[in-house]
């Protein structure tokens, strides 16, 4: 079975998509131990910040893609995605280390709400996305196969 680049590009969005419902299921999680004191700041900080630049760079990786590929309505789907990343990582605590999360602020109500409501925002905008993304891979594949026929 043959394909072309956007239905490449779509199997490299699903894919990267699971990868970054994880890592937003982790935040969640993460705060929530914050939350009910399970875990202290500095650990959850440093077990968080490393995934920042990760999910970041991921989420722009399938994102060119869509925009090589000439899949304009994915790409503008997650434009938005894309500048609220961007502008968080522009305006993030001075720290030593990259990463958005500073352990001395993360314990603010105000902070860790907003936080734990980024966590469940970016969970469902991903689990959405993924079934859009199985939904346009199988668009793509149908416009390849009428195009050869």
């Amino acid at each position: 079975m043959a394909f072309n680049f956007p239905a490449f590009s779509y199997i490299i969005a699903l894919i990267v998509d699971a990868f970054l419902i994880f890592f937003s299921l982790f935040h969640v999680i993460a705060f929530d131990e914050l939350k009910t004191d399970y875990k202290n700041p500095i650990d959850q900080c440093n077990s968080l910040n490393p995934l920042v630049l990760p999910e970041y760079i991921l989420h722009l990786l399938f994102n060119i893609l869509f925009a090589a590929s000439g899949e304009w309505l994915s790409l503008c789907l997650n434009i938005p995605l894309i500048a609220y990343h961007i502008n968080r990582y522009r305006t993030r605590p001075v720290m030593s280390a990259y990463g958005i999360y500073d352990p001395t602020s993360i314990m603010n109500a105000d902070v860790l709400t907003r936080c734990q409501r980024e966590g469940w925002i970016k969970l469902a905008f991903y689990l959405l996305s993924f079934f859009y993304y199985l939904y346009g891979y199988v668009i793509a594949l149908e416009r390849y196969h009428i195009e050869r026929v």
